[in-house]
């Protein structure tokens, strides 16, 4: 070995170790315990590499002028909060005392209240869907509001698209925020057609460099429409053909909100587009709330601007709160701890819980981490189903046939840290129910999944998901 190859051989001995060492204190601050161990065991294997990642990916934080505008936006709103509480038709409906600490968490963590005089409708038909959000575009009379994460220019998305031209013609305001990342296929088509029809547009979480810099992996995963502040939809169907990726179709659940809480999904909207345009939707966007039925719901906003992780702890709470049925359904399970906790301590109390997932793997490393959990659910007694009829792309939760939780966000730590998310939260019996039937639909076209039959899958494949589930906390 000659003298230089030994010098840069101890140098690289030295910086790796350098590295380990620096980032052992660095990588746990403001990090859950999962995802502080799947990073330093990535960095004490690949130093470098894993240094490199660190930097682009490994801080869960949006850049500061996000976080000023985020402030400034609130303090904008300050006054229709104001005036809204003020308001007799804004009505603080009944809650079940097992519900109540619920309720007052939501609250308090996003800042957005439990209100009545909804007029909610569950919707599963994915053509349907779209139509409804057409037909409601059409009956617009001041602004129209979409937010996607997938906003597609195709032949399903073509009547959305089509509305939105006749809305601007007829003097409607409309204003479409697309995510920069998950409608990247559609953008240099999509941006164009919009802004030639009279309607604003911006791309959510652009990749920039220089002072804006962020995490490209930062992501705005919500579904919102909105139109004239009086009706409201959310759920997980993204604007865009069903059969968009070769070789799946797409199963969703969406809710159309009509009445006082579709304001909340305004506010949510509105603070998304003020921070990528800097322009307030104004105070005209949020008009006096009319009831429009006897429903209560609540609007719970979630993502990285928030240290408080609003969705995850608000799953955990209900799961604790169930005490007979718990119901969860997503495509993307990667639970923390505590969540795994909570549904396996669900079960030890007495509570049938199901997880209701699909079948197929359409991300390798996520399909197969999520996978590795699948043993120690089904030890503890959780109930596992496969969805084979579709892709299975719904994320809910039901407890007790009492209450129902319905929105964008998957039950993994990358929706709970990483994605701006949103969740429709139901302390209804009514629909509540309607989501069961909708859930044990979902049962009916499973295969469900037990202990034995689990333990008998190849060893490559158990090989994998461990070897996934080590990377799990990063994904």
């Amino acid at each position: 070995m000659s003298e230089t190859t030994g010098l840069w051989t101890a140098l690289l001995i030295v910086s790796d170790w350098a590295i380990r060492l620096i980032m052992l204190p660095i990588v746990p601050t403001r990090r859950s315990p999962e995802a502080a161990k799947g990073w330093l065991l990535f960095i004490f294997f690949l130093p470098w590499v894993g240094l490199l990642l660190y930097v682009l990916i490994g801080r869960p934080r949006l850049p500061r002028w996000r976080l000023a505008r985020r402030d400034q936006y609130l303090q904008l709103l300050a006054p229709v909060r104001q005036r809204a509480a003020r308001l007799p038709s804004v009505v603080t409906p009944h809650v079940d005392p097992q519900y109540q600490p619920s309720v007052r968490l939501a609250t308090d963590l996003g800042m957005l209240g439990n209100l009545g005089g909804n007029k909610v409708a569950l919707l599963t038909n994915y053509a349907e869907t779209i139509g409804r959000i057409a037909a409601d575009i059409d009956a617009a009379h001041n602004h129209v509001h979409l937010c996607f994460y997938i906003f597609g220019d195709d032949a399903r998305s073509a009547s959305v698209i089509d509305a939105l031209g006749r809305a601007t013609a007829r003097g409607v305001a409309c204003r479409v925020l697309a995510d920069a990342f998950g409608s990247r296929p559609f953008l240099r088509t999509l941006v164009p057609k919009l802004q030639a029809l009279g309607v604003a547009v911006r791309v959510a979480l652009p990749v920039r460099v220089g002072i804006k810099t962020a995490r490209f992996d930062l992501r705005n995963h919500r579904k919102i429409v909105v139109v004239d502040g009086r009706i409201g939809y959310t759920g997980s169907q993204n604007l865009v053909s069903a059969d968009f990726k070769p070789g799946m179709t797409y199963s969703e659940l969406m809710v159309r909100i009509e009445g006082p809480s579709a304001l909340q999904l305004q506010a949510v909207f509105g603070a998304d587009w003020f921070v990528e345009s800097g322009e307030f939707i104004g105070e005209a966007a949020f008009p006096s709330p009319l009831p429009a039925g006897d429903t209560p719901a609540q609007v719970l906003p979630n993502g990285p601007s928030s240290s408080t992780q609003r969705a995850h702890r608000m799953a955990i709470n209900l799961i604790y709160a169930a005490n007979e049925r718990v119901v969860v359904t997503t495509p993307y399970f990667i639970p923390s701890q505590s969540l795994q906790d909570a549904m396996e301590t669900a079960v030890h109390r007495g509570a049938e819980v199901h997880l209701i997932v699909d079948d197929h793997i359409d991300q390798f490393f996520v399909g197969n981490a999520q996978r590795s959990y699948y043993e120690s659910l089904l030890m503890a007694g959780v109930r596992i189903h496969a969805y084979t009829e579709a892709f299975l792309h719904t994320k809910s939760v039901s407890i007790d046939g009492k209450m129902a939780w319905i929105g964008s966000c998957n039950l993994d730590m990358r929706s709970f840290e990483l994605n701006e998310e949103v969740v429709a939260l139901f302390f209804d019996q009514g629909i509540a129910q309607q989501l069961v039937a909708i859930e044990e639909g979902y049962m009916r076209g499973s295969n469900p999944i037990t202990l034995t039959e689990w333990r008998k899958r190849p060893f490559i494949h158990e090989l994998i998901q461990n070897l996934t589930r080590l990377v799990s906390p990063l994904l």
